[in-house]
């Protein structure tokens, strides 16, 4: 009889296996073969999610396509093909595509609830309500800061370079992002450049030092969001949570009893916090914030901020090291702007239009999120055609394959600045570029990313001669444990004092 009973439980998920990986063959979705239990992710432990998705995309490519089908585990994920149908998703029809559809859990590891996951009218209000934060005019007051930072920066890596040692630059630059963000944001010296073991540099580490594990919650979050919640899963460590709680608890109450105000990102989620008016409006349509809730917006700061920017700067060097001409063009930018300018100044940064060229050729070839998702909040026929998207799918965006498509960038893998020249840029797509996402969800922090990384590239430029050290690995290798993406071994770079 239990045999009897074992072989109709077996048949019986043998055939809902089979009907959930022909969904898309059923809807007329062109689609990828999916085999139990990972889907299309086979490989997921030895390749990056960058790779697996660029093949998914080059496979189910063709002209006039607009989407194709690909499996996540057992849930079906639409990869966008078509570069009309990626701006509908983000901007022409958002009210269809507004949630991301990550993990969040509130209760049990409130860190998770930020900006990047919530939904909804709620996603709303807090997007509008930290927007001031990242204005032109609030850059230019954070600017200071973020230079003394950078200054402190050279002459850290001066000190080294003065011993004749090679650097890993990855964990250096990390240490830079670490302290602007630290003082931004929660108006700490964290002293990162000064001591590597810093706590919060090393709160940092624990967090992407976990990476296979926290990769494969992050996808299985993604896909089984109501299980994860039941299962009570928690994306982060305690010992990480616990820290950044402290770390904005210490803040906050420091702040309050002593009146301190920096006009920094914790001021304003303290303004939140209260119930207070942001800027010049005169309600809070919000409403009052929870400790957890300012946190969790604190902590994502941090996190998102530090590992991005650090990974640009990273790659850019590397390219830099290995294109010595490229190098010389990119100092010479900094040198004339300088000199121009008299003193690396806020407009003096903006002005260094090559410079910029070879962050965002970086960002092509090496973008830190290499996939952005969306969830479909209401069915959603797909302009052109007769699929309709049904409520709850998921849309996956391929950043790296639409960055690495011959078709949009010639010769992709050659690293080449004058991509972005303002002529070639006329010439291209606007969706062919996207390493910040687009429309109304698209990276909050943008500005601020952009101006910590122009500095610190500019800062090293004017010093320091930038070569590949011996035990740097060419050609790079993506480490398929990381979820942003980075280079396998570290990156060890030869800096000489001009």
């Amino acid at each position: 009889m239990w045999i009897h009973l074992v072989l109709i439980v077996v048949s019986l998920a043998i055939y809902w296996l089979r009907n959930r990986y022909s969904y898309w063959q059923k809807r007329g979705v062109p689609f990828l073969q999916a085999y139990f239990p990972f889907g299309n992710l086979q490989g997921v432990f030895g390749q990056h999610l960058s790779v697996l998705a660029q093949r998914s995309y080059q496979q189910l490519k063709s002209p006039g396509r607009k989407l194709g089908g690909i499996y996540f585990f057992i849930n079906p994920v639409a990869i966008a093909l078509d570069l009309e149908f990626v701006k509908d998703v983000f901007i022409r029809d958002f009210q269809y595509f507004h949630d991301r559809g990550l993990y969040y859990n509130e209760k049990d590891d409130p860190l998770t609830a930020h900006l990047l996951t919530l939904e909804g009218n709620k996603w709303k209000a807090l997007r509008n309500k930290l927007t001031p934060t990242f204005t032109s005019g609030k850059m230019k007051m954070m600017f200071p800061v973020i230079k003394a930072v950078a200054e402190r920066f050279q002459q850290s890596l001066g000190a080294v370079v003065a011993t004749g040692q090679d650097i890993e630059i990855k964990d250096f630059l990390a240490r830079y992002t670490t302290d602007v963000i630290g003082t931004c944001a929660f108006g700490l010296e964290c002293n990162s450049l000064a001591d590597p073991k810093a706590k919060f540099r090393e709160m940092g580490r624990l967090i992407f030092r976990q990476s296979p594990i926290l990769l494969m919650k992050i996808l299985f979050g993604l896909m089984f969001r109501d299980l994860a919640r039941r299962m009570h899963m928690r994306v982060f460590r305690k010992d990480v949570s616990d820290f950044f709680m402290k770390a904005v608890r210490d803040t906050v109450e420091h702040r309050e009893k002593n009146k301190v105000v920096r006009n920094d990102f914790m001021d304003l989620l303290i303004k939140l916090k209260n119930a207070e008016p942001v800027e010049e409006e005169n309600t809070n349509q919000l409403g009052q914030l929870t400790f957890n809730e300012i946190a969790a917006q604190a902590f994502v700061f941090f996190v998102a901020g530090f590992e991005t920017s650090s990974t640009v700067m990273t790659f850019c060097l590397y390219e830099l090291a290995r294109n010595q001409e490229l190098q010389d063009k990119a100092r010479q930018n900094v040198l004339d702007t300088v000199k121009q300018h008299g003193s690396i100044t806020y407009e003096a940064i903006y002005d260094m239009k090559y410079v910029e060229n070879c962050i965002n050729e970086t960002l092509r070839m090496c973008p830190p999120i290499v996939n952005i998702f969306r969830s479909v909040s209401n069915n959603y026929k797909v302009p052109e055609t007769e699929i309709v998207l049904e409520k709850g799918c998921r849309v996956m965006v391929p950043v790296y394959a639409i960055h690495h498509d011959a078709e949009y960038f010639p010769d992709p893998e050659t690293y080449n600045p004058d991509r972005f020249n303002p002529d070639q840029v006329a010439q291209r797509h606007h969706m062919a570029f996207i390493p910040f996402g687009d429309g109304p969800r698209s990276c909050i922090g943008l500005r601020f990313g952009m101006l910590q990384t122009r500095l610190g590239i500019a800062h090293l430029l004017q010093k320091f001669r930038i070569k590949l050290a011996p035990r740097t690995i060419v050609p790079l290798t993506i480490d398929p444990a990381n979820l942003i993406i980075s280079p396998k071994g570290g990156m060890w770079l030869q800096f000489e004092k001009l």
